[in-house]
């Protein structure tokens, strides 16, 4: 979701102004912060029932909605089998295949990786998953710290229009929606919320953001 501005977790502006924001937002709530900490902790568990070495799992978030849902999901596996992973933050703008062809001058954003990812479980986090095309960006990125052992994809939410052939692994929920449509994950109604919303296009002329 290459224009929306960070997320940060658990963190944000004072309440009034946040439920003020979340009030006049545009957009149907499809998930709200309790949803999200819910299909966060399930997918924790799928982590944990799917993996034998989960000492080498590596949570890599997508700026900018992947960011808090690792470190959220950081949390749900130290809850659910206490487990420590290595948190890190991947930048895709430079590896995406329509930087050249945008006409815009990619707005670069952090890029912080504790550690190597040679030998480790990285789990890709991203907010929302459409065409697939950031998934490949961060995948191409990743190669740049390492050769891990395996790679694997969480996308709290999959709303189907895949280009590419990416598959997700773990999936908070599947939401359908029309191609021109918009679903993005913001600041809730209270500070430190997040919830995630739909956004239906008011004509064909109103594209949705590939991602």
């Amino acid at each position: 979701m290459q224009s929306e501005p960070p997320i940060h977790p658990d963190a944000g502006s004072p309440a009034s102004a946040a439920s003020e924001a979340a009030t006049s937002a545009p957009g149907r709530v499809v998930l709200d912060d309790v949803a999200i900490r819910r299909a966060l902790m399930r997918i924790a568990h799928e982590v944990v029932e799917r993996n034998d070495d989960l000492d080498r799992l590596y949570l890599v978030g997508v700026p900018n909605g992947g960011v808090p849902l690792a470190r959220r999901l950081a949390k749900s596996l130290h809850e659910v089998a206490d487990l420590e992973p290595v948190v890190g933050i991947l930048d895709t703008t430079l590896y995406r295949d329509d930087v050249l062809t945008s006409g815009e001058r990619p707005r670069l954003r952090v890029t912080e990786m504790p550690s190597a990812v040679d030998e480790q479980i990285v789990i890709l986090v991203d907010d929302v998953c459409s065409t697939g095309r950031t998934i490949r960006a961060a995948m191409d990125a990743l190669m740049d710290f390492g050769r891990p052992r395996a790679v694997q994809v969480v996308a709290l939410v999959d709303r189907g229009h895949r280009e590419l052939p990416i598959k997700i692994d773990y999936v908070g929920k599947n939401i359908p929606t029309r191609s021109e449509d918009r679903v993005k994950m913001r600041p809730g109604r209270e500070e430190g919320l997040l919830e995630v919303a739909l956004i239906e296009a008011a004509g064909e002329s109103e594209r949705g953001e590939a991602s």
